[in-house]
């Protein structure tokens, strides 16, 4: 009621709040609600992931059904952890120093697997796309767990002397 106050008398009513600040604040969930959500976007992504996998035996057009709905697992996979922590703090943590590469390379691999399977008709790129962005999800999950990349990298190479 004060801002609206605020706003008829002429006031300007900018609390210095950007775009998606206001958008955030608007959309504020309560906790149960934020792990409901999560939840469910979350279940959707790995029944879309397991969907995509079972596809794939289908002839013919198999594979790009299980590209498809691998992304879309993927996809809502990602969204389910904004409701943890909010779409701009997400956003926020995806454009960190540590983990722009790691979601360029993901976000890059998903759409080039989708490509693959509607507009090239490649399956086998579709299927190394895939693959690709399985990695890719699997490294950008692991830069939330400290020093957890470092771990996997001296893995490698103690195994591969």
């Amino acid at each position: 009621m004060d801002k609206l106050k605020k706003v008829l008398s002429g006031q300007d009513g900018n609390d210095d709040l950007n775009v998606l600040e206001g958008a955030s604040e608007a959309s504020t969930l309560g906790w149960g609600t934020r792990a409901k959500g999560f939840v469910a976007c979350f279940v959707a992504g790995v029944l879309c992931s397991l969907l995509g996998t079972c596809l794939l035996w289908v002839p013919r057009s198999g594979l790009t059904l299980f590209a498809v709905f691998y992304s879309l697992g993927n996809i809502a996979t990602l969204l389910s952890t904004m409701f943890l922590m909010g779409p701009l703090k997400q956003v926020k943590r995806m454009c960190d120093k540590t983990r722009a590469l790691a979601t360029a390379m993901m976000i890059t691999c998903l759409i080039l697997t989708l490509c693959a399977a509607f507009w090239w008709k490649n399956k086998g790129l579709a299927l190394l796309f895939c693959i690709l962005q399985f990695l890719a999800f699997t490294w950008y999950s692991l830069s939330y767990i400290p020093f957890a990349r470092d771990g996997i990298i001296k893995l490698f190479s103690v195994c591969l002397k």
